[in-house]
């Protein structure tokens, strides 16, 4: 599978693909939410390297992402953390095969950033410029420093999405089931706010069920009308009456953490391993801020003494990362190489 691609000032075609000889090496950029990320991956596969500048830190201070704050620090750190990426990864910037940026879903003026610095740098060195889906990127963070090949099922899960989704090939990619409320890492956000654990509440969370009792406190999995879709508005609510039936300074966070996380993550293993033995696909992969939840990864990664691939991204490529991207632009097709495409939330 290759794809040809138009350099935007020469007109010249360039070939990209799994399936060329020639080695490409692509720069991504991802600026999507509160992460100022670049890196340069050769082949879709070999990163060579990977700089995220985080804005959790300032984000902490009122409970969560802010657009305009963030599409300002993207813009302060934009052009630092580009070249820190170019420089370890030891190359030139007329070695590069393409740039490629995160187009959207995102925070639009954060996506912006991201965007016109990897048109501005397509112009400029004469490269072609890929636009690609955030969803996908995530998908794609499973080839990083990995054999894997489609076919799988994936099970994308992060703060905005929980989505099963079938990878026929590279550039086919067909969900099968999604959330009908709230993505499990909004629901695992919103009850360790309920709980009164600092931002980033999914991480805390995570911490605390730890040392707590999984046993303790039964959560009703919330039934749908499609076998791969989910719920869980109902799980927060149950949680917020749970830790309301309890005197504020008397809450058992550690044992409702751990109940909490274990009807998700049970119920995040069910969904998956139901659409992997209808389509009798035996690799399944994780994606996503939320893939790096520990017991959900032990879980999924139990199932290979079932006869199962069980694959998933080292956990600095499960949030949002640049590396990604550009693995996306190198396997998949249906993207855009326009200069003039917009950036898009949703």
């Amino acid at each position: 599978m290759t794809r040809e691609f138009k350099k935007p000032v020469s007109g010249e075609i360039v070939k990209i693909g799994p399936s060329l000889k020639e080695d490409c090496l692509i720069f991504g950029i991802e600026t999507s939410c509160d992460e100022t990320s670049a890196s340069v991956v050769l082949n879709g596969r070999k990163v060579l390297s990977s700089v995220i500048s985080s804005q959790i830190d300032t984000h902490k201070i009122y409970g969560g992402v802010v657009p305009e704050v963030a599409a300002r620090m993207h813009l302060e750190a934009i052009n630092a953390v580009i070249e820190e990426a170019k420089e370890s990864a030891g190359i030139k910037m007329q070695d590069i095969t393409a740039f490629s940026s995160t187009a959207g879903p995102g925070l639009v003026g954060a996506l912006l950033v991201g965007a016109n610095a990897a048109k501005t740098l397509s112009l400029v060195h004469d490269k072609p410029f890929i636009a690609v889906n955030h969803l996908n990127a995530h998908v794609c963070a499973n080839f990083l420093n990995s054999s894997l090949e489609p076919p799988f099922i994936c099970l994308l899960i992060s703060g905005g999405h929980t989505i099963i989704i079938k990878v026929n090939s590279y550039d086919n990619h067909e969900i099968l089931g999604e959330t009908l409320d709230d993505a499990v890492g909004e629901a695992y956000d919103k009850t360790a706010r309920l709980l009164g654990l600092p931002y980033p509440g999914g991480v805390h969370l995570d911490k605390l069920a730890q040392s707590g009792d999984k046993t303790k406190f039964k959560f009703t999995e919330a039934k749908t009308d499609g076998k791969y879709d989910f719920s869980f508005s109902g799980l927060k609510t149950a949680a917020l009456r749970l830790i309301k039936s309890f005197d504020a300074n008397d809450i058992p966070i550690k044992d409702i953490s751990a109940s909490f996380q274990e009807n998700v993550s049970s119920t995040l293993l069910k969904k998956t391993l139901k659409a992997a033995d209808d389509f009798k696909i035996n690799k399944i992969a994780l994606a996503g801020g939320v893939a790096a939840n520990s017991e959900i990864r032990r879980k999924f990664f139990e199932l290979q003494n079932s006869g199962f691939e069980v694959f998933a991204p080292e956990i600095q490529y499960c949030t949002d990362n640049a590396a990604m991207v550009a693995s996306c632009a190198y396997f998949l097709s249906n993207i855009s190489d326009e200069l003039d495409i917009e950036v898009f939330s949703r």
